[in-house]
């Protein structure tokens, strides 16, 4: 077997991990160039460029990493409130991870600035966690945890369930991110804000 290919594995891996930790220290995808990357990595331009052709083919691969930084919530034994406790959770332990929260913000600004690179980031890490979210409240109606005419607008039903944890993890630094705060989320969607009993006022 070839012994330069786990050696050039390696290399890709410590490339990466350099981006990721670029970023985390502050560093936007504008600030970040081929040259000043294989420097922080501590490895040869030429080794990055036979690698990568440019700065975008490069992000790509670092998007994909960010995907396996935490495996999908497995949804097993227990409630719906227990499964959706963890799904917001999940939410929560990103926001509070700096490396992966960073990337979030990063990658907002590259709605504008990058569409491609904002679409392969939708595609690679967004999507996947929301058709897991779908999955889990397809359930809930199934067992009538959650009302099933709700089905009709699942991508509306899914922000209403991110929407709040990713608003204190990614638009309000300093926002409290206690334990507690994922059951309270929790509770909040599933009681609703309307009194238990009486009728709604007009």
């Amino acid at each position: 077997m070839p012994r330069g290919r786990p050696r050039d594995a390696a290399v890709g891996r410590k490339v990466v991990e350099t981006v990721l930790r670029l970023i985390a220290d502050g560093a936007t995808f504008g600030d970040l160039t081929m040259e000043g990357i294989a420097r922080a990595a501590g490895v040869g331009k030429a080794t990055v460029y036979r690698r990568w052709n440019g700065k975008d083919a490069l992000l790509l691969d670092v998007l994909a990493a960010v995907d396996c930084f935490e495996p999908p919530p497995r949804f097993t034994a227990g409630s719906f409130r227990d499964h959706l406790l963890t799904a917001v959770e999940a939410i929560r332990r990103r926001g509070l991870a700096k490396r992966e929260s960073a990337m979030l913000r990063t990658m907002l600004g590259q709605m504008q600035n990058s569409p491609e690179l904002w679409k392969a980031y939708h595609d690679t890490v967004i999507a996947k966690r929301r058709a897991a979210l779908a999955r889990l409240l397809e359930h809930g109606m199934a067992i009538g945890a959650v009302r099933p005419e709700l089905g009709a607008d699942m991508e509306l039903l899914i922000d209403f369930v991110t929407g709040t944890m990713l608003s204190r993890t990614t638009f309000r630094q300093g926002a409290s991110l206690d334990e507690g705060i994922s059951e309270r989320v929790v509770d909040l969607i599933l009681n609703g804000i309307a009194p238990s009993a009486g009728p709604a006022e007009p």
